[in-house]
Formats: structure tokens, sequence, C-alpha cells
């Protein structure tokens, strides 16, 4: 017998040893009970061998024999190869969308204000940004590409290192006028800090606390200040005068470079632990539109990060 020609058949065998009922596997394949086990039985007569042993009572009206049980894993790994191919067959005819997955404030703060090069070099392409916090699965979401935060490693996926990031304090000019005697770390003690909500010390993400300890300013109150749960609103509230913010170098270069903010004690190194990484499914690695976006990204971070971190 050919497996293609009794697809139905294997599905409906598939999901009853799954759920152990063809009536759950009929709900789940919408078709009715009685249709599930049809299709069982054509299975199992065009194989010529059981495959359940039924019983009429008890919890389990269906249990597998021994042959099924052995063809179970190689069946359902078939299934999973067939979706991967239907999936593969969907990035081809999406060729020209390019699904890019970044957070909210890299989207905002570096990536949005570049993008405008990108669409002038691939003009055919239309790129759809899922500006999300979320870990997305990229399978299931359609998405080619991303650019995460973090130590550099994601289960299924290629992860690049693009771009790595220095720690400082800024504020507004403004703030920094009226503040004339903020010379030294330890004159911070007074004024508002901004601390940033959307970072997790425990997974690496630096705190006031870490850097003022690196400055050696011990005399400084971090248990108070404006609390915010987004990077990039983070730098605004520094913008608009609210207070001083730790900054990271990538979110606060357009607004340094522009004036905007200020960048405070220069003369302390606190190199982040994390970095940002272009990642992608290995299976999508030689697409030409994530190879365009990838190696874009990477000649926009190489052509600015020695600036980045000296600003």
């Amino acid at each position: 017998m050919s497996a293609p020609e009794h697809l139905n058949a294997l599905r409906a065998f598939e999901a009853s040893a799954r759920h152990e009922s063809f009536s759950a596997a009929a709900a789940e394949l919408h078709v009715t009970p009685a249709a599930v086990g049809q299709l069982v039985r054509s299975l199992e007569e065009g194989l010529g061998t059981p495959l359940f042993h039924r019983g009429s009572s008890g919890r389990k009206r269906l249990v597998l024999t021994e042959a099924a049980q052995r063809a179970l894993p190689d069946i359902r790994a078939g299934f999973e190869r067939l979706s991967a191919g239907v999936a593969r067959l969907k990035e081809s005819s999406s060729a020209g969308v390019l699904t890019a997955t970044v957070s909210p404030a890299f989207a905002a703060k570096w990536l949005l204000p570049r993008l405008e090069r990108f669409q002038a070099a691939w003009p055919e392409l239309d790129v759809r940004l899922d500006a999300s916090t979320e870990l997305l699965d990229f399978a299931a979401r359609g998405v080619d590409i991303g650019v995460r935060y973090g130590a550099g490693s994601w289960p299924g996926l290629v992860a690049e290192k693009l771009l790595d990031e220095v720690v400082y304090p800024v504020c507004s000019p403004a703030l920094l006028r009226q503040n004339r005697r903020l010379r030294r770390p330890s004159d911070l003690s007074g004024l508002r800090l901004i601390h940033d909500r959307s970072v997790d010390a425990r997974l690496g993400f630096a705190t006031w606390d870490a850097w003022l300890e690196k400055a050696g300013a011990k005399d400084v109150e971090t248990k108070r200040g404006l609390r915010i749960n987004n990077s990039a609103t983070v730098l605004q509230a520094a913008i608009d005068g609210q207070g001083v913010a730790l900054a990271r170098s990538i979110m606060a270069h357009d607004d340094l470079a522009a004036g905007r903010l200020v960048r405070l004690f220069p003369e302390v190194e606190f190199p982040s632990v994390l970095a940002y990484y272009v990642v992608y499914r290995p299976e999508c690695a030689t697409l030409p539109k994530l190879v365009a976006f990838r190696d874009w990204l990477v000649r926009e971070a190489s052509g600015r990060q020695a600036l980045t971190n000296r600003t």
C-alpha cells in the first residue's frame, strides 16, 4: 500500500492513539466518531493487522497493539515533517514579506530610525514588524528573523551577536544645568533616579545598585525614584527632565547624538554582560530575504558600534 493514499486514515489513527478514544479524535479532526472508526478499520484492513485492542468497558477503550506502538513514533515524525514542508511552501509563497520580531524599545530607539535605509535597498520586500517582549515561537508565528537581548542562547534558534553595549547614567541638558555640582557619582545623592522595571537583575541586566557599586558611590539612595516598565519610556522621562536614568548605550545613542540627553561620568566603565543578537531558525538560514535583512543589520551595527560605546 502507498502511504499518501491513506493520509486521512493515518491521521485518524494517530489522533485516536494520542487520545485513546475515537470520540476525542473525532472532536480534534472535526468529523464524527463513526468516521474515525471507519478510517482506522480501513487502515487495519489495508495493513492486514490490528492497531488497537478494543475494550467494551473501563477508562481505556483503545489500547495500542505492540506493532502499533512500534510504528507510532515514525508516523508522528512523518506528520511533523509534513507540517514543516507545508511551512516551507508558505514561506515561499510569501517571499516578498519579511516578518521580524524585536522588543518595542529596540524598535523605537534603534531599528525604526534606520529601517528606511533597508527599504530603500530592498524595495520589493515588505517588512512586518512584531514589536513584542514575548519570546515568540518563530515557526508557529511565521517569524523570519528577530533581534533579542540576552546571553545569546535561545533553544531552536541560531544566535549571532549584533551589538555589545555599555551602561551609564544620562539626564537632560536642562537638568544638568540646574545641577552644576553633578560632577562625581556620589553627587547623584538627592536626585530622582529613574529605574527600568522591564529588566531583571537576576538575568544579568544592569541596575542602579550594580552601577553605583562599580562607581564607588555608596551613599546614593536607590529604594526610591521613578520606576517605568519600558526602556524607551525610561529615556523619554530623562529627556523630559524627570530625573537621571541608567541608560543602555544602544537605546540612548540617537538621543545623545541629537543632544536630547547628556552622558554623565564617562570615566566609569560599565560594560553590559548581555548583548543584542540576531536570531533565526537554522533551517531558514539561506532564505534570500533573511540573508538580506541579517546582512543589513550587521552593516548598520558595525558602522555604529564604536561610536555608540564612546558616546
